[in-house]
């Protein structure tokens, strides 16, 4: 028997697959020979939806957590730019190339 190349499903296909699965009008045999994948490969792409389905009412949403911010060092990269920018204007003040420069 030979090796068939391997084949990408698009996502579409895998929902219907599963969908029937899931149904149960036929078993998971029948359904290979139909959609011609293979009996595990059913199982897992139902398997999948059904760890999935939980997301199409909102608990997706919630798995997403909020970046924490560090305050101290955000805090300290502003100081640290001020500082510069401090530096730079009255710097150039003196150069006479910023004319409100402060002094």
């Amino acid at each position: 028997m030979a090796r068939r190349s391997r084949r990408n499903h698009s996502p579409v296909f895998k929902a219907k697959v599963a969908v029937a699965a899931i149904k149960g009008e036929k078993t998971l045999i029948e359904l290979a020979q139909d959609f011609d994948v293979h009996p595990n490969q059913i199982k897992q792409w139902r398997d999948q939806l059904l760890e999935g389905a939980t997301g199409v009412f909102g608990d997706a949403a919630k798995a997403d957590p909020e970046p924490t911010v560090d305050l101290k060092t955000l805090h300290a990269k502003i100081g640290e730019l001020a500082l510069e920018n401090d530096f730079l204007s009255g710097a150039l003040g003196k150069a006479g190339l910023l004319p409100s420069a402060k002094r």
